[in-house]
């Protein structure tokens, strides 16, 4: 794990400045490096390239560091240095890239964030002044936290509800900066800024403006793919390996290449749907010679290593076999090299639980981490995925409200139509059109305040499959997964798949939660921007658990789609194009033929969910017997938040094939992993403080198990 950590004290000539530093004085992070030095320290941890951390001085009391991929030129380092001096903080967002930015001026310091929610910031009061970091464990390590029960109910209840989890962590006292935010330091005292206009003083691009905003779309992804082309390639501390000629891989050569570690160069992913395959194709077309990427670190005719996972254990059907032939098709590029990873039971979601890294926090990616590391192994030193596409370009049902209320009826009526025949032949098939407009209208009626007042109401009253549904009949449609699903999804928050197996008090204390929310100061956003917003955030936040618990060391995962400038220019796409059926697909095409690439396979574009459920209900049967050991005795039934026996129930039906909420399930076993995870852990992130004493992390009560 890879991160920065620093803090600001009290102002100088102060008593509590005095015993700031006199107890700051030998405290430093174990296995850092230190940027710069007090009065306001700076460290990095972890196994950072030199590429990766940037330092500017232009004098004594002026510093910037950059962290991270950045695509910017030492002018335009010095310009945002500049502007950050007069206040100015968008400019220190706006490169290419996935990085972190720390500005010192004097005694002030400001942190960035992203807009997405993958490279997060958070900070804890300590020692009269403020500690920040890139990761919240080393907070809490520092200032001795406690474990934030409240918080994990939160994030089982409602996990892409800003309204329930606000800016807390899993550890009590260590806070999160809001995406789109900064940490603004001053002699020790904090603000959060934010440095993005907000939604509500944004004018929605109009449909005329559709094609300018696709050619934003491109020229942001392709801005990305070039950055991480154009920086120095870093073989693995193993000897590099050529991949060879081989066309596919099985599970005794998969695990020799994990042994061996990724391959030196770059990679990418063409299983995941069209959005990997976009990147893939981008990143083996721009530098205009294969295998010679900006020259940088590459040998002349060395090939973009694109990696196929095939699932052998589970079996995805026609959907499946067709992924993987448009894969193949799409490897006949000459400057690909194209590798089928065949994958067994060993590597089924569920598969591995018993060993893993700690984590920042939980996630549902960590019941995936075993399978991710397996294929990711097979990859290169820098590795491309399409992770993020479908939260930044995809149209979250709720936008059905916003275009209600720009007076944009007839933008509904073919995103309607797909949603009957997603329906099928069925008898209510006529009644889903009037059902989803009635809905979509009823939301865009509500006020901020009713709707989070409403699921505060609903969680207290445990009334989940009835969820957004009235008594006209929307019931019987929103059995249907996917009208149901966007039936759901039309209201301001909702509970998440896993509420349904949360105790009552745990439920209570997250109504409680969103009450007070609802008293607060609604978003300043409309319903559809309000809830993408939070999806992206939620998926951001998971991606970060699953790059931590997937890690291959040597190796660097990069999700253009996640950069600040892809998220501005997908923004800035008109609601009615968003909405429109096959709009993801349709823009990527449009994507690719701006950069030259127009031959595409048949059925490019298609949607691979199914094989996802697959292998997560094989994983499921095949890890019944281990997951059920699980929840003999879980730490989330001592803390209050699940009765053992309801969650043993439902993974045994699960397993037999009834239809639960897969998703809701991965989150309890996430939360359960993790919380033994963190019991386990010895040691900490900080030496030469008494908090830094060779006890358990996180001080060592922070999770004791018969106050849990």
């Amino acid at each position: 794990m890879r991160w920065l950590v620093g803090w600001s004290s009290a102002a100088a000539g102060s008593r509590a400045a005095g015993r700031a530093r006199s107890g700051q004085r030998n405290v430093h992070p174990v296995g850092a490096r230190l940027l710069w030095a007090d009065p306001d320290p700076l460290w990095i941890v972890g196994d950072w390239r030199p590429d990766e951390v940037r330092i500017l001085q232009p004098d004594p009391d002026t510093r910037l560091a950059v962290l991270g991929r950045c695509g910017a030129d030492d002018e335009q380092l010095r310009a945002g240095l500049f502007t950050a001096r007069g206040g100015a903080l968008r400019h220190l967002t706006a490169w290419p890239g996935s990085y972190t930015t720390v500005v010192r001026i004097g005694r002030r310091i400001t942190v960035t964030g992203d807009l997405a929610g993958a490279r997060p910031v958070f900070h804890t009061p300590w020692n009269g002044g403020t500690a920040y970091a890139t990761s919240a464990l080393p907070l809490a390590d520092l200032v001795e936290s406690q474990l934030d029960v409240s918080h994990l109910a939160a994030l089982l209840a409602c996990p892409d509800a800003p309204e329930a989890l606000g800016d807390d962590t899993p550890y009590a006292g260590v806070r999160r900066v809001p995406p789109g935010h900064a940490l603004i330091l001053r002699d020790g005292t904090r603000e959060i800024q934010g440095y993005e206009p907000t939604a509500s003083l944004v004018v929605a691009a109009p449909q005329a403006d559709a094609a300018r905003a696709v050619d934003g779309v491109r020229d942001a992804l392709v801005e990305a793919v070039r950055t991480r082309l154009a920086a120095p390639r870093h073989a693995p501390e193993a000897e590099p390996q050529d991949p060879g000629p081989v066309p596919g891989l099985g599970p005794a050569d998969r695990r020799a290449r994990t042994a061996r570690g990724p391959s030196f160069g770059v990679g990418a992913d063409l299983s995941g749907g069209s959005a990997s395959s976009t990147i893939a194709l981008l990143a083996a077309g721009l530098p205009g010679v294969p295998g010679t990427p900006l020259g940088h670190g590459t040998s002349a005719g060395e090939r973009l290593l694109a990696v196929t996972f095939n699932d052998l254990a589970a079996d995805g059907g026609p959907a499946g076999a067709a992924e993987l032939e448009r894969a193949r098709s799409l490897a006949e590029n000459p400057r690909l090299h194209h590798v089928v990873v065949a994958a067994g039971e060993e590597a089924l979601p569920y598969a591995g639980l018993d060993s893993g890294p700690l984590t920042d926090e939980p996630g549902p990616s960590l019941v995936l981490a075993e399978r991710h590391r397996l294929r990711l192994a097979s990859g290169s030193t820098d590795h491309l995925l399409g992770l993020g596409a479908r939260q930044v370009l995809d149209a979250h049902p709720a936008r059905l409200a916003d275009l209600l209320m720009d007076r944009q009826r007839r933008r509904l009526l073919k995103p309607v139509a797909a949603l009957a025949r997603a329906d099928g032949p069925s008898g209510h098939s006529l009644s889903v059109p009037f059902t989803v407009y009635r809905a979509a209208r009823r939301l865009a009626r509500t006020s901020y305040r009713e709707g989070v007042q409403d699921v505060a109401g609903r969680l207290l009253e445990r009334r989940f499959d009835d969820w957004a549904t009235d008594p006209g009949g929307a019931a019987a449609a929103s059995r249907n997964g996917a009208v149901g699903a966007s039936l759901a999804a039309l209201a301001w928050c909702r509970p998440g798949p896993a509420a349904r197996w949360l105790t009552g008090e745990a439920l209570a204390e997250v109504s409680v939660r969103l009450q007070s929310a609802a008293e607060g100061r609604g978003p300043g956003d409309r319903p559809g921007q309000w809830r993408a917003r939070a999806a992206l955030t939620r998926y951001a936040a998971d991606h970060r658990v699953l790059e931590q618990a997937a890690e291959v060391r040597g190796q660097r995962l990069h999700a253009p789609f996640l950069d600040n400038q892809v998220v501005r220019a997908c923004r800035a796409l008109p609601e009615a194009l968003r909405v429109q059926p096959g709009a993801r697909a349709s823009i990527l095409r449009a994507v690719l033929a701006g950069a030259g690439i127009r031959d595409l396979p048949e059925g490019w574009g298609a949607q691979s969910q199914a094989t996802q459920v697959a292998a997560v209900r094989a994983g499921l049967r095949a890890s019944a017997d281990d997951l059920t050991d699980l929840f003999e005795a879980p730490l989330l039934a001592d803390a209050g938040l699940v009765e053992a026996r309801v969650v043993r129930e439902a993974l045994t039906a699960s397993a037999r094939g009834e239809v639960l909420p897969l998703d809701g399930l991965a989150e309890l076993v996430a939360t359960e992993l993790w919380l033994r995870r963190l019991l386990a852990r010895r040691g900490s992130c900080w030496t030469g403080s008494s908090a830094a004493s060779p006890r358990r992390a996180v001080a060592g009560g922070v999770v004791p198990r018969p106050a849990l």
